[in-house]
C-alpha cells in the first residue's frame, strides 16, 4: 500500500516540476519608455499572465497531491506498523 503512495508522490512531484518549468520558460517582452502600447500588446500581456497563472495553479495542485500522498504513506506505515 505504501508503494502506491510512493509512486503517486513521485509522479505528482515530476509533473509539478515540469509545469513550473513551463511557466518559468515564458518571458514577457519588455516595453520601452517611448513605445506606444496598443490593444494587441495589452492582449498579449494579459494572455501571457493568464497562461502563467494557469500553469502555476496546476503545478501547485500537483505539489499538493504529492505532499498528500507522502503524508498518507506515513499514516499507512504507522497504522500497519503498530
Amino acid at each position: 500500500m505504501t508503494l502506491v503512495f510512493d509512486v503517486i508522490a513521485m509522479v505528482a512531484a515530476f509533473i509539478s516540476a515540469i509545469l513550473w518549468f513551463m511557466a518559468s520558460g515564458k518571458s514577457l517582452r519588455r516595453v520601452q519608455r517611448k513605445e506606444v502600447i496598443d490593444e494587441h500588446d495589452i492582449n498579449r500581456i494579459v494572455t501571457a499572465f493568464n497562461r502563467n497563472q494557469i500553469l502555476n495553479g496546476r503545478a501547485a495542485l500537483a505539489t499538493a497531491i504529492s505532499a498528500t500522498a507522502v503524508g498518507l504513506r506515513f499514516v499507512v506505515q504507522i497504522a500497519v506498523g503498530s
